[in-house]
């Protein structure tokens, strides 16, 4: 039997890259004086560390061929039997972008100071989570991710947790034209969230959106904070969108910005440019995701 190849994707923690790396000045005092803005810096970098060495003692192990990589140099994930990210939800949701059908066991590895939601392993039992992957026990949930068009172009193939659609600087108003389906409606707000199922645990629920089952193949908006001076309500403040039907958002903006999946990924809308919404046909199966069932 060939050994199992596995690409390891971890982060970096607040420390290594503040100050061990960086050396900010700030940080290294603040932590001298013991502040309360960075308490759980040293801690996190601790269990991190672990978690990440764990891992390396359990692929060599397992004799698995196993290459690690900083999230920001992913590459091409291809060619691998599994993919493992070491981190929070963050790292997965970058790590992500860049899989296509290789399975992914996301790892939390700072559990009291980081969200790890999507996670089926954590740094307390990720040799024995790690083991079950490569031998394929673990139970995989087809989660479905998103596609973003700009102009009918491709902008994003593979949102697994949601887009913001906003305004350049958070303290403007956002201003778009919202169609869904047949409706068509003029809005002003401070943005609007969209997303599949996977990310309807996050900011949607967050703005009043509604959690749906993780294998749903539903897309959900959310309007943050509409303003509605005229009293008049808006009908599509939040809505469901079938596979199949139309949706998207015209920009009213001269300097709007796209977020996809968190603040990196982040692309310009300009004025009277239309963004369109529909499933991505790569689903991502990720293991071990125990809040499956009971979602």
């Amino acid at each position: 039997m060939a050994a199992p190849r596995v690409l390891v994707i971890y982060k970096k923690s607040v420390f290594r890259t503040h100050v061990e790396e960086r050396r900010h000045s700030r940080v290294k005092e603040l932590l001298e004086a013991a502040s309360p803005a960075v308490r759980r810096v040293v801690r996190a970098h601790r269990h991190h560390t672990q978690t990440l060495e764990r891992v390396r003692r359990a692929l060599t192990r397992l004799g698995a061929r196993a290459s690690f990589r900083f999230r920001r140099d992913v590459g091409d994930t291809s060619g691998f039997d599994l993919v493992v990210t070491v981190g929070g939800d963050g790292t997965l949701l970058w790590v992500s972008h860049y899989v296509a059908k290789t399975p992914v066991l996301s790892v939390n590895s700072a559990p009291n100071d980081s969200v790890g939601f999507f996670a089926g392993a954590t740094r307390q039992n990720v040799e024995e989570r790690l083991e079950l992957a490569v031998r394929g026990e673990l139970p995989v949930t087809s989660l479905q991710r998103m596609a973003v068009k700009l102009d009918g172009e491709l902008l994003e193939t593979r949102v697994l947790n949601d887009v913001l659609l906003c305004h350049e600087n958070p303290a403007a108003m956002s201003r778009y034209i919202l169609r869904h389906g047949r409706l068509v409606e003029d809005q002003k707000s401070s943005g609007i969230w969209v997303g599949p199922a996977a990310g309807s645990t996050a900011a949607q629920r967050s703005a009043g959106g509604r959690v749906l089952s993780p294998i749903s193949r539903m897309i959900q908006y959310v309007v943050r904070e509409p303003y509605e001076p005229s009293g008049r309500p808006y009908r599509l403040k939040k809505g469901l969108v079938q596979p199949g039907q139309r949706f998207s958002m015209t920009s009213k903006m001269h300097e709007a910005r796209l977020y996809a999946d968190g603040p990196y990924r982040a692309h310009r809308v300009q004025i009277g440019q239309e963004v369109s919404m529909v499933l991505s046909p790569e689903p991502l199966d990720l293991l071990g995701f125990s809040r499956a069932d009971s979602w």
